[in-house]
């Protein structure tokens, strides 16, 4: 007998077996994904959202993972992630995942395609963009939020795929922006996720931890304690948002110069629904008004201040741009009101209609804050008509004359 022929088959290595096809297995059919993650300087938040993935039922396993961040992010990611290390056999972290998935028979063979994609600013004395470093000032912001919005809108537009988004890496702006995004571009179909890790490995330890079989199975603590990478619980929080694209469809499609562009048409979209829907009804001698039917009781600067923008909406006049503008009118109109008093009638509240004196714009800012929370202790159906209250740059009630009832 040749005695080569009895010897046992030698274990794959971590290299091999990523190779090595999968077994048939139906523990995770699924259609193609897309993890979407931002990251600063703990690349850990990607293994730990791909072992996440992978261990729910039915297992998810990326076929691409689009890892947003900056410069220093992206150089720490490549260090952590793909150099090969001696305590992970030699092999980098991200390869030792892909072959600890493997041997559990989830396919991962053209999957977890990692791509790295960093913030860009435009350069204007250099005539092109520029890789952001870091998110520091409002302009590296508002950039970042550009950038953001373009790579979910890339990602939402592929047929067929659907995204997981990851908001707990990098910075706290970039989590919250990538919320803005989805909750701008998102659909049904995608999820927005955010890791949890309990402690102590959501701290630096020696060597990292990544994920609870990893190789070096046992690590130290900063105060020289060991622990078993496998006592670690990793749970993936599934975050809601709502898909305003459902409603937006029209300004969400069409490509926004920027983020606050989109925003602010968004913005304005949702005023417009506000203002179909709200319906003011008063009446000149009763210091009170009905807001889709919830009835207030105002004080006498209220109710004259909300008869003063009710009268100019319904009448049509033009919108003043500046809260001082509307001191001398709103003293006009309260001269007028208690000249129309009935004093036989014991209800009519006109006489009291009085704009104190040395009244100036803070007064009135005051008096219309009042107003605002009156409105809001009273519930939604009256807090419906605080955005369309009088804002910078506007002093009026930005409501149709058909949406508005004064009564004798």
């Amino acid at each position: 007998m040749n005695p080569s022929r009895t010897k046992a088959a030698p274990r794959p290595s971590a290299a091999s077996a990523i190779e090595t096809p999968a077994k048939p297995s139906t523990l995770n059919p699924q259609p193609s994904t897309i993890l979407l993650a931002v990251t600063g300087m703990s690349p850990a938040v990607l293994t730990e959202t791909v072992w996440a993935l992978a261990r729910q039922k039915p297992p998810v396993v990326p076929d691409r993972v689009v890892v947003v961040t900056t410069i220093e992010g992206k150089a720490t990611a490549e260090k952590e992630l793909f150099t090969a290390r001696e305590e992970f056999g030699g092999h980098g972290v991200w390869d030792a995942l892909r072959s600890t998935l493997a041997a559990k028979g989830l396919e991962v063979r053209q999957r977890l395609r990692y791509e790295a994609r960093v913030f860009q600013i435009w350069n204007e004395q250099a005539g092109r963009n520029q890789d952001l470093n870091d998110l520091r000032t409002r302009a590296e912001n508002d950039a970042a939020a550009d950038f953001l919005l373009e790579q979910v809108r890339s990602l939402v537009e592929i047929p067929g795929a659907s995204v997981v988004a990851s908001i707990a890496g990098g910075r706290k702006t970039m989590g919250a922006l990538l919320y803005g995004c989805m909750t701008l571009l998102g659909r049904e179909t995608d999820r927005l996720t955010h890791v949890l890790v309990n402690a102590p490995f959501d701290t630096a330890l020696s060597p990292g931890f990544y994920y609870p079989e990893q190789m070096p199975r046992v690590l130290r603590t900063r105060d020289g304690k060991t622990v078993k990478a496998a006592s670690a619980r990793i749970d993936l929080a599934e975050v809601p948002f709502v898909p305003l694209r459902n409603l937006f469809e029209r300004d969400l499609v069409r490509k926004p110069a920027t983020f606050t562009g989109l925003v602010q048409r968004c913005r304005q979209q949702v005023q417009e629904y506000i203002r179909r829907d709200v319906r003011l009804q008063m009446t000149w001698s009763r210091r009170q008004a009905a807001v889709n039917g919830t009835v207030l009781k105002l004080s006498p600067l209220q109710c004259l201040l909300l008869l003063f923008l009710a009268h100019n909406a319904a009448t049509a006049k033009p919108a003043l741009e500046k809260y001082t503008s509307a001191i001398l009118p709103l003293q006009e109109f309260a001269k007028a009101l208690r000249e129309q008093c009935h004093p036989e009638n014991g209800n009519d509240w006109r006489d009291e209609a009085q704009v104190p004196k040395d009244f100036d714009d803070q007064g009135l800012r005051k008096v219309l804050d009042e107003l605002k929370s009156k409105l809001r202790k009273a519930g939604p159906e009256a807090a419906a008509l605080i955005p369309l209250l009088p804002e910078k740059g506007r002093f009026s009630l930005d409501l149709p004359p058909t949406a508005i009832t004064l009564k004798d």
